[in-house]
């Protein structure tokens, strides 16, 4: 198989994944509900987002907005490069991690743009796919969505602590999705090897 296809293939994989999923959790949980999948240290936990990955947000509907127009550029030069790299034939390494960040980029991408105009909302009861009357928001302001909590330690700040004493800590505390864990390990994986990827050709 080629570079290119291998590339194709794995953006393809993690958009349907992370699709899925969403879909999934979207038309059968209502905001705020959880499963427990491994004791109190892994849950799925049912947030929507208006921002940036882990739940960050910026600017209100304006920023949302400027957000998603942002998402699109960035795919598009993303995707130049990538294609780029791919004719140059850089390190395998290097064209499967910023494949991942594209896939994850697009996967939130879809989220912002699409979510709001075919769903319903999914704060009293689990959204419907294509409602009556339309969807909860307009073109490029939906809500991503999230579920994966991973509240490994939970426990209080002390209260001799000059951080935060006595208030709560966990770790970790963003609830996230497939595609920011897709562009998470992309960016990681460049900056870890980014010396033998750069250096190093098929």
């Amino acid at each position: 198989m080629s570079v290119a296809k291998k590339s194709l293939l794995l953006i393809f994989s993690i958009l349907l994944v992370d699709q899925i999923l969403k879909i999934i959790i979207k038309t059968n949980m209502v905001i705020g509900e959880e499963i427990h999948v491994a004791g109190n240290w892994f849950l799925i936990h049912f947030l929507e987002n208006n921002g940036m990955a882990f739940g960050m947000e910026w600017g209100g509907k304006a920023g949302k907005i400027a957000l998603s127009a942002f998402r699109m550029l960035a795919i598009a030069g993303i995707s130049w490069y990538l294609a780029g790299i791919i004719r140059k034939k850089a390190h395998i390494g290097l064209v499967l991690s910023v494949s991942a960040i594209i896939a994850g980029a697009a996967g939130n991408l879809i989220d912002s743009a699409f979510y709001g105009l075919i769903f319903s909302e999914s704060w009293h009861t689990p959204a419907v796919l294509f409602p009556e009357g339309g969807g909860y928001s307009s073109f490029l302001t939906g809500r991503v969505v999230d579920m994966f909590y991973f509240p490994i330690i939970d426990t209080q700040w002390p209260e001799w602590s000059p951080i935060r004493p006595g208030q709560s800590f966990v770790f970790f505390r963003p609830v996230f999705n497939i595609a920011d864990a897709s562009i998470t390990t992309g960016v990681i994986a460049i900056l870890l090897f980014q010396r033998k990827f750069l250096e190093e050709k098929r």
